[in-house]
């Protein structure tokens, strides 16, 4: 039976709080206001979503997260600052409850199920992301390298890792480990980027739970026949 995770509510404030000192804006390493900051980076993470960096406005964003702009400006020195902090800290709530899913005893199986449950999890939690990821990778700044080699590289290793342990173990067929974890990725974040136009196709909100539900279904599904071997097929 597929494995299920349940994301922790308030986890992007907590996270945002774990984050080294030297990443946080001064005012907001010593934040008593969580609340508020959450309600910053949801606002944030919908904007830049829909507008980019060049589009986006602090007063826009400010009024969403129904705070002044003086407030704001307190907590972040500018747009930049906050767009930075806003994938930092979506880069590294991902990478955390990836990790914590990978480090729980399993086998390969196992462990590959509860990462796209995770990953499935975060998503709902932040469907934002996959826009925020794919304007950064059409930009022409080199911040998304840094947040790749950061929090994104470790994970591929790791993932990379659980794909030919399930190989060597008979649990997988055999199959190239990057190209099996990219179309696992795609698979996901696609259906979340896509949403407007499935919204035009299917005539109703695919982003609403019982039609992600269904997603998820299909992509564990797609994977006990394209990558899981039976116990009768293992060699």
């Amino acid at each position: 039976m597929p494995l299920t995770h349940k994301t922790p509510r308030n986890s992007l404030s907590r996270d945002a709080h774990r984050m080294p000192d030297n990443t946080l804006p001064l005012a907001l390493a010593h934040s008593r206001r969580p609340g508020t900051v959450q309600r910053i980076l949801r606002a944030a993470e919908q904007n830049f979503a829909e507008r980019g960096l060049a589009g986006a406005r602090i007063g826009a964003i400010a009024r969403a997260a129904r705070v002044n702009k003086a407030l704001l400006y307190y907590y972040f020195a500018g747009k930049e600052e906050l767009h930075r902090f806003t994938l930092e800290t979506l880069f590294q709530q991902l990478r955390t409850q990836i990790s914590a899913a990978l480090e729980l005893p399993g086998t390969p199986r196992e462990q590959l199920l509860r990462y796209i449950n995770v990953y499935f999890d975060f998503m709902m939690a932040h469907p934002n992301y996959p826009r925020l990821f794919e304007r950064e990778l059409m930009s022409q700044e080199p911040r998304l390298v840094g947040l790749v080699q950061q929090h994104l590289r470790p994970l591929h290793r790791r993932l990379t890792a659980v794909v030919r342990a399930g190989i060597a173990k008979g649990e997988f067929r055999r199959v190239d480990p990057r190209h099996t974890l990219f179309t696992l990725v795609a698979m996901t974040v696609f259906y979340f980027s896509a949403a407007p136009v499935l919204t035009a196709l299917w005539q109703c909100n695919p982003l609403a739970p019982r039609h992600v539900a269904a997603r998820r279904r299909a992509i564990l599904d797609f994977m006990e026949h394209a990558l899981f071997l039976p116990p009768a097929r293992k060699r």
